[in-house]
């Protein structure tokens, strides 16, 4: 039995949600399931479109896929999204310089497969033990400076500089991608979110609100209503996943 919740909420600072959202427990194309955080980025309403466009590519082409490996679907229909918005920026200049982060994820019975473009993140979550894990690593300037070790995990949470990415969809005609699989047991959670939520909380306060024993749809809430009490400084999208 699977549960899962998808929200998205525009945040206190900023006059359009440039996040999207997908989640199905359904089976779409060769896979069981989909669950998709895209957060877009450029101007006159470029990255709202990034976000949006990118994810209907993705959809698209993984219903029409032939492939039955997630990690070669996911490829695939992530490189076609990048190609989708990388000539759709040249067609209207008005569009250039747009993109979108991107993270991705399927279960197929206990064992999930992700995919990560860019600084949205996707957890595991052991509510009984109050841990959680960021399984994803985000591409962005201050983040390869902490692995570098040229910064401190801690400092590395308000830098001003923290919101530079590195990998974007549409920002190379060679798209980067980090794939990941992990085993997930009865009981944990497993959380895909934008970075208007991991930047807004730290990794401590995200897994004391996830241990709170209440359904899923409740503590998605009560995520997004924390973000938005810290400074509700971006968009804030959140999706959980309950094995």
């Amino acid at each position: 039995m699977l549960e899962s919740v998808a929200i998205t909420d525009i945040g206190k600072k900023r006059s359009l949600n440039q996040d999207y959202v997908y989640a199905t427990r359904e089976k779409i194309g060769h896979l069981p399931n989909v669950f998709i955080v895209a957060d877009g980025m450029g101007g006159h309403n470029g990255g709202e479109l990034a976000s949006q466009w990118t994810v209907q590519t993705m959809l698209d082409e993984i219903v029409d896929s032939d492939e039955k490996n997630p990690r070669k679907v996911f490829e695939q229909a992530m490189q076609a999204a990048n190609n989708v918005i990388r000539r759709k920026a040249y067609e209207n200049p008005v569009l250039y310089g747009m993109g979108t982060t991107i993270v991705a994820a399927t279960l197929d019975g206990h064992h999930l497969q992700i995919a990560n473009v860019g600084d949205s993140r996707l957890y595991i979550i052991e509510p009984e033990k109050k841990s959680i894990r960021q399984v994803t690593k985000d591409h962005s300037l201050v983040e390869e400076m902490v692995r570098l070790g040229g910064m401190a995990k801690e400092a590395a949470q308000h830098h001003p500089n923290k919101h530079i990415i590195t990998r974007a969809i549409g920002a190379k005609e060679k798209l980067q991608i980090d794939f990941f699989s992990e085993k997930i047991h009865a009981g944990e959670l497993v959380m895909l979110c934008s970075d208007g939520l991991s930047n807004m909380l730290s990794d401590s306060e995200i897994g004391e609100i996830l241990a709170r024993e209440k359904d899923i749809e409740q503590l998605a809430n009560e995520l997004i209503n924390a973000a938005n009490d810290n400074g509700g400084k971006d968009n804030i999208t959140v999706i959980l996943i309950k094995v």
